[in-house]
């Protein structure tokens, strides 16, 4: 079978999408994988040559020219992890290509044309999909989904180690941090820098990266980590993350650390409500005084007998 996965990432979109659809490809092990992807500023479309996959560069979201990829390409089924492309455009590629596949990932209940709907978001409900999706299509939701790379399934079974000296903090912004929220967290944290290590993962689609590779230098209490094949590691060795509410609380939640998450972008939404309802500490955006507060209450959680 001849698969296109239709796929984008930047340093708007962030890194994510791509991300989660190279562990989905891994799935599909005996077949013929293909992207197609954008050259925008900040992509890791490197990553996905590194996987060893066929990258198809895509000049828009225009319909006509991935109609036409479809029928080069002799695709049977399209995966479709884009916002951009809505139910219309789903129902537009069937009437070109009647007997196409179409596999959608939805994070955030939106109406599709498709044949499969994946949300492997742990908040993820196939109550909310009804009259959003066609008849016989087929639902996969919740946590038994989640795309989760290797390295967390291998690590998941080591003990989770509750005390470390000094105390360690995942902050994980997101691939590009494109609110800009590394330096400031950083700054809040720089009071308890004598009591706590911070594990920093961010990515070369960061466009303020050097700004904080600036910042970072000289702080032997910042680990910084850029394009890291060691997340789960890196989580492994934390006492809890400070995060958006992302892919990244996925695994998180999987690994079972303690989070505090910040929302940064719309389709975090349900993930933001979903944390809150749980009793995570969860923010609408950045605060700077409500970070504190979590912060402070996380760490008094972790160990009683700490002080600033």
């Amino acid at each position: 079978m001849n698969i296109l996965i239709r796929a984008n990432s930047s340093s708007y979109i962030g890194t994510g999408h791509i991300m989660r659809d190279l562990v989905l490809a891994k799935e599909f092990k005996n077949d013929n994988i293909f992207f197609a992807t954008q050259d925008l500023q900040g992509n890791i479309n490197s990553e996905i040559k590194e996987a060893e996959y066929r990258v198809e560069i895509l000049k828009s979201s225009d319909f006509e020219e991935l109609n036409s990829l479809i029928k080069k390409l002799n695709i049977d089924m399209i995966i479709i992890d884009n916002y951009d492309i809505d139910h219309n455009f789903e129902k537009r590629l069937k009437e070109q290509n009647p007997s196409l596949k179409i596999f959608v990932l939805d994070d955030i209940y939106e109406k599709h044309s498709c044949d499969i709907l994946l949300n492997h978001n742990i908040y993820a409900s196939e109550k909310k999909y009804k009259n959003l999706v066609p008849k016989g299509c087929e639902l996969r939701c919740g946590a038994k989904y989640t795309l989760l790379r290797d390295e967390f399934r291998k690590i998941k079974n080591l003990p989770l180690t509750t005390h470390h000296s000094p105390l360690t903090i995942l902050l994980a912004m997101g691939g590009a941090d494109n609110k800009n929220l590394n330096i400031k967290i950083l700054k809040i944290l720089k009071k308890y820098r004598k009591n706590i290590k911070v594990n920093l993962v961010t990515t070369n689609a960061n466009k303020n990266l050097e700004k904080l590779k600036e910042y970072c230098k000289n702080k032997e209490w910042i680990n910084l980590q850029i394009n890291s094949k060691n997340i789960a590691k890196l989580m492994r060795e934390s006492n809890f993350a400070i995060i958006t509410p992302s892919v990244t609380a996925n695994e998180a939640y999987f690994l079972g650390l303690p989070m505090i998450a910040i929302k940064t972008a719309k389709n975090q939404k349900e993930m933001y409500k979903y944390l809150a309802k749980k009793g995570y500490f969860a923010l609408k955006k950045f605060d700077k005084k409500e970070l504190e507060k979590g912060i402070n209450k996380t760490l008094g959680e972790i160990d009683g007998n700490y002080k600033v």
